[in-house]
């Protein structure tokens, strides 16, 4: 396996990431955090520490909690090096402690749940995230949802104050992105018995959390409570959370999130989908000041051991899991080698054995040969090459040398019997090389399927090869389709800003020419103070204040038209619109002269009324005959009439005007 580390970026952190931390109290502090410039490799100032966002929104923050600490330096890893989800791991155990089990954190507790693993692919080592925190499999813990992947969380870091602590030994050793990770014996460790009697009541408590009818507790019920109530688990606190005394704890970062943000908050840090729930309490109540804790409830204190004067304990380191390899791999090389050369051993044997035939054997040596195999010898004893024409010739002897006048049948039988052995022990060789051949043949039959199987996926890749060169293309001519679209969109864009621009104008030419004539009637000039330069903007200024003009002469208009309307229409109801308004005030006649012969209708009605009250005999007849008045007398009449003006209006209850009327009497 290739062991290649996954290189550091420049940080990509986004305007929203920037807003939920600055919700979640993160930013409370002008040097809480630091943001990267440009740098594509970190750079920590003094006493700052390299982080990410995913792991502040999911409890982390500084000062860093003593648990914390201690697992940094027992496992000999970095802050940079855990995963997003192991620090939530380590969130929620600090949560269950606190807040259900009423306990610190216990670091033996936490070694009966928890081990270490390398998080690593098939081609790739990671140090950035490359440790992860994994429930053991006897174990039965918390369903916490995690999500399968969290997406560009190692391009989202950043830098935290890490303030000092009172003693040396508590700070977490500075960030160094050299450090590669290698796997110790802590890891794995394991509690000790005394240990696992003393946490055996707080495992029964997880269990009986777990599987209480009714009252089920979830890891993601855990999570949602400690962002709830916005403290921070992994935070170093005066205060632990079984005495979290609400909205006014010391221990707070910001005020309650809004329901929409915490629900978005806990679908990304978990893996709900939209349609799961999103727990709005905790099925069992948390220890608090509201519910505190039973009297003498143990709180058991156990913490990672820290080293002494800041020395880091070195740690055993154990090999990696995937040492080995290598040699099962030279062994299958070789496996296939021999194989290869056997074949080529059996192939030479059967050519060989098809350019001569065996010699004939006796079956003495036939025993000979058959014992010799028996025996497990690697080969035959060896004979003479001369000689193995002979190999029956003693035997043939002795027959020969017993009777000397045997006649020739007898020799012809015995070489005959002799050929026939041969040629029986030659038919038993050609069948095992049969049974050989056959063998291969199957083998070669299987390599030939196999062949045929490879050339159908080949020319099926090839197929799907020129599927994809065909897509390549409708692609290629979706583009050309596209880039002819894009131009004339620009073309019809060009010519839409020439039409606005000869609407503008005509525009323009028509609020000039408005403009002269209302300047021609109104006898103003309206200029800007800040003229812009802009000729439409100028002319809409020319119109907004023309217009407002006009509209404060209507609303005076209007307001005197009312007032007076009660006076020359008193038995009608004034008009809603100054239209119809003004209408009234333009009839055919004159209104003013109405109104006059009106009021002298009364007048003259009121003085009959007041010579009829005062009992005096008068001759109306005469009175009403204008014809034998002179036009002088009359005047003459009402100017002396005048002064007692007012007392006879005061006589009939009418309140005389406050100036003097220039109207002349009308005839």
């Amino acid at each position: 396996m290739a062991a290649e580390d996954l290189d550091w970026e420049r940080s990509k952190i986004s305007n929203q990431d920037l807003n939920l931390m600055k919700k979640l109290g993160l930013m409370k502090k002008d040097d809480a955090i630091r943001f990267p410039s440009e740098e594509s490799y970190p750079n920590p100032p003094m006493e700052y520490r390299v982080s990410f966002v995913d792991h502040l929104i999911r409890g982390l923050s500084a000062p860093i909690h003593d648990f914390l600490r201690g697992l940094l330096f027992v496992y000999g890893i970095q802050l940079h090096q855990l995963t997003p989800n192991s620090i939530l791991h380590i969130s929620i155990f600090i949560t269950l402690c606190e807040c259900f089990l009423g306990v610190p954190p216990n670091w033996a507790l936490w070694k009966r749940i928890f081990l270490l693993r390398r998080n690593a692919s098939r081609n790739a080592t990671y140090n950035i995230g490359g440790v992860v925190i994994c429930v053991r499999t006897d174990v039965e813990y918390f369903d916490v949802k995690f999500p399968d992947s969290v997406q560009g969380w190692r391009k989202k870091w950043l830098y935290i104050h890490e303030e000092s602590a009172n003693s040396v030994e508590h700070n977490i050793v500075p960030f160094d992105g050299n450090a590669k990770i290698q796997r110790r014996r802590s890891w794995d460790a394991e509690a000790s018995e005394e240990e696992k009697k003393a946490t055996e009541a707080l495992m029964s408590r997880i269990r009986q959390l777990q599987n209480t009818r009714g009252e089920e507790l979830s890891g993601v019920q855990i999570t949602a409570y400690f962002l709830r109530i916005r403290v921070q688990p992994l935070q170093a606190r005066k205060n632990p959370l079984w005495t979290y005394t609400g909205g006014n704890d010391a221990n707070r970062l910001s005020s309650d999130l809004s329901a929409k943000d915490l629900e978005k908050l806990i679908r990304r840090i978990s893996s709900l989908n939209k349609k799961d729930p999103v727990p709005s309490s905790c099925r069992v109540e948390p220890y608090s000041s509201t519910n505190p804790l039973p009297e003498n409830h143990p709180t058991m204190s156990s913490l990672p051991p820290l080293p002494e004067d800041g020395e880091v304990e070195e740690q055993a380191v154990v090999a990696e899991d995937n040492q080995g390899s290598s040699l099962h791999e030279s062994e299958v090389a070789g496996s296939h080698k021999s194989a290869a050369s056997h074949e080529k051993e059996v192939e030479s044997e059967a050519s060989e054995s098809t350019q001569s035939l065996p010699p004939a054997v006796s079956p003495k040596n036939k025993r000979k040969r058959d014992d010799a195999e028996a025996s497990g010898t690697s080969k035959p004893e060896e004979t003479d090459p001369s000689s193995q024409k002979a190999a029956y010739d003693p035997y043939l002897g002795t027959l020969i040398s017993s009777d000397e006048e045997e006649e020739p049948l007898i020799k012809d039988l015995l070489r005959i019997g002799t050929q026939f052995v041969g040629y029986r022990e030659y038919a038993s060789n050609a069948e095992e090389k049969l049974a050989e051949a056959n063998e291969r043949a199957n083998t070669l039959a299987q390599q030939l399927e196999q062949s045929e199987q490879a050339r159908k996926k080949a020319e099926s890749d090839a197929v799907g090869a020129r599927a994809e060169a065909d897509k390549a293309k409708a692609d290629a001519a979706g583009v050309e389709d596209l880039r002819k679209r894009l131009h004339d969109a620009e073309t019809s864009l060009s010519e839409h800003i020439t039409a606005q621009s000869a609407r503008e104008e005509a525009i323009l030419k028509r609020i000039r020419t408005q403009n002269r004539r209302f300047v021609a009637r109104t006898a103003q000039e309206y200029e800007l103070e800040d003229p812009d330069n802009d000729p439409l903007l100028d002319a809409v200024s020319f119109l907004e204040f023309h217009g407002t003009e006009a509209r404060e002469g209507i609303d005076e208009a209007k307001a005197g038209l009312l007032r007076l309307f009660p006076y020359f229409f008193p038995k009608k109801e004034a008009p809603a619109t100054f239209l119809n308004l003004a209408k009234c005030f333009n009839p055919p006649e004159d209104l003013g002269l109405k109104m006059r012969h009106e009021n002298q209708k009364v007048a003259v009605e009121s003085t009959v009324a007041l010579v009829a009250d005062s009992q005096q005999t008068i001759d109306w007849t005469k009175v009403g005959d204008t014809d034998q008045i002179e036009q002088l007398k009359w005047r003459s009449l009402v100017k002396a009439a005048k002064p007692n003006t007012k007392k006879i209006l005061a006589y009939l209850g009418v309140k005389p005007a406050s100036t003097p009327s220039s109207s002349r009497p009308e005839v």
